[in-house]
């Protein structure tokens, strides 16, 4: 049950996405005749906007202006193709604009991985405590309730995940970060004080719902204040502060031994970065997406100024405009999201975490002490910190790739490694011929799948759903994906090991090698690139205006 929780750690890339900064043509005194001219008499169209006889005809062109990424390398500015109008637009030269650095937002975007360094601390945080708490509740030899404690914190993160697309629309993103900090804190002290079960489990409900809230919003808000140029960058290192969550629970646990009443400590920690957290977002600025869907375009423009400069306000105004769909357009209902519309990419986005789940990861590593045990290692803390070092070396290696080498790609090379790898786990079990190597076979398909899992199949996902969902739909979408995700995950980990009881290890793993084969077939058919491509830019192919 504790390899369980520790499998669901780096399943969430939840995502960082950033946005880029999108240069267009045209002095400001045009743009802002322009923005007067579309708030009077524009009408939507597919791919941009369209206004009648009355008004100018706005030809926005993109030059993709390259910089300097959070690991110091330079690139060079590129112009970008756009489609306007349902028409192809000749590409723009590149125009140079004296703006400040695109590291104003890092601040903003370390505040945000707070939710994810708490999303993998709740997460592995009981995997060390829960035999000392067990005997300090009077549970230890009840594992039937000692797994409740451990699951509880599922079931409410699926509550939290649709919690937050709802709250991130209504109140905005740093809103709903400010109030996500009252179950994540209130949880972790209600653990941290627990004299019963009951009072436990309540505890580990509301971090459950917080981390839910977390996983929906932090990808979110990042994908929407970031320059694209490293906006994939930034969504694999919301990945690695989830696994560094996960670490930090891990490490927190080392007392434990000495001082058994040293649990309460650990859930005790988490308080603090829930108070930064909420402090953080409420010096953080909105993001400038949510407020011009609002209408409320001079905080739109404000918060543009102090992200990227207030010589960038014109420029990416223009863009929100270009990408608007429609002054008279609605919110999208929870209904929406099934319209023909946005049917597919939604689909798309509910496929991705589904694939990610049932391609094994929570079993592999779940699987992973006893596989190690076969092959003669048998510290609990060295096979955790071996697949732990996978992940977290396959997370930052993919972050330096995200943006070069793109997430379709990386997707595709991340799903072939996990069948490749499943298949090795597979024949080191049935193979006489690989008997005398079977441990080490075992272990090198273990970590080699973590690996693989963690270039693309972990962090792509939550970062790609922010990206190819259209801005009206976003924050719902996000949800019913995440939702997707813990749902799947709770019957993996219900059901998990009654499948190999009646199947055996081997077949399960092959079935999982099956699985991540079809995620190949099924990502090369139906996944767009998004590689520096503004989210404007996206939602007018993937979701034209009807």
């Amino acid at each position: 049950m504790q390899a369980s929780t520790f499998t669901v750690k780096g399943n969430i890339g939840f995502g960082l996405q950033n946005r880029r900064i999108i240069q267009g043509v045209g002095d400001l005194h045009s743009r802002t005749l322009a923005r007067q001219s579309i708030r009077m008499t524009e009408r939507s169209s597919c791919f941009g906007v369209r206004m009648d006889s009355a008004s100018m005809g706005i030809e926005l062109g993109r030059a993709r202006r390259t910089v300097q990424s959070v690991f110091g390398s330079s690139a060079k500015s590129r112009s970008h193709r756009v489609r306007a109008s349902g028409e192809d637009i000749e590409d723009a030269a590149p125009l140079k604009v004296q703006g400040q650095s695109s590291a104003s937002v890092l601040p903003y975007v370390g505040v945000a991985c707070l939710g994810a360094i708490l999303f993998g601390y709740h997460l592995g945080v009981v995997n060390g405590a829960l035999e000392y708490l067990a005997k300090d509740l009077g549970i230890a030899e009840n594992t039937v309730i000692q797994g409740w404690i451990v699951s509880t914190v599922l079931a409410g993160a699926f509550v939290g995940s649709f919690t937050g697309g709802a709250l991130a629309d209504k109140f905005g993103r740093t809103k709903t970060f400010i109030l996500d900090a009252i179950p994540l804190a209130v949880g972790a002290f209600l653990c941290t004080t627990a004299q019963s079960v009951q009072a436990m489990i309540i505890g580990r409900l509301l971090t459950g719902i917080g981390i839910g809230i977390s996983s929906a919003i932090v990808p979110l808000y990042i994908s929407e204040i970031s320059p694209t140029e490293i906006r994939g960058t930034l969504g694999t290192v919301n990945q690695l502060f989830i696994c560094i969550g996960i670490l930090v629970a891990l490490v927190a646990g080392l007392p434990l031994s000495g001082n058994p009443s040293w649990w309460r400590t650990m859930f005790g920690i988490a308080l603090i970065p829930s108070v930064l957290l909420a402090l953080g977002m409420a010096f953080s600025p909105e993001s400038p997406r949510w407020l011009y869907q609002q209408g409320r375009i001079s905080e739109a423009e404000t918060s543009i100024k102090r992200l990227y400069g207030k010589e960038r306000v014109a420029e990416v105004m223009g863009d929100l405009e270009a990408a608007s769909q429609g002054s008279s357009e609605p919110d999208a209902g929870w209904l929406d999201l099934f319209s023909s519309r946005y049917r597919k990419v939604v689909s798309i986005g509910a496929a991705m975490f589904l694939l990610q789940q049932l391609a094994g990861i929570n079993a592999v590593v779940y699987y992973s002490t006893a596989v190690f045990r076969s092959a003669g290692i048998s510290s609990d803390v060295a096979a955790s910190a071996l697949v732990g070092a996978a992940n977290v070396f396959g997370t930052t290696v993919a972050s330096s790739l995200m943006d070069k080498q793109g997430r379709k790609s990386l997707l595709l090379i991340s799903f072939t490694g996990m069948a490749a790898s499943m298949m090795l786990l597979s024949l080191s079990f049935t193979w006489k011929v690989l008997t005398p190597y079977s441990g080490t076979l075992a272990v090198l398909g273990t970590v080699l799948y973590v690996l693989s899992f963690s270039l693309g199949a972990g962090p792509v996902p939550a970062l790609l759903l922010p990206e190819i969902f259209a801005s009206r739909i976003r924050a719902k979408a996000v949800a019913l994906s995440l939702g997707m995700h813990w749902i799947t995950n709770f019957f993996i980990g219900l059901y998990f090991l009654s499948v190999v009881t009646k199947f055996g290890i081997s077949t399960v793993y092959m079935g999982f090698a099956a699985v991540c084969l079809l995620a190949v077939m099924y990502i090369a058919g139906n996944v767009v690139e998004t590689k520096g491509r503004s989210l404007e830019e996206i939602e007018r192919e993937l979701s034209p205006a009807i």
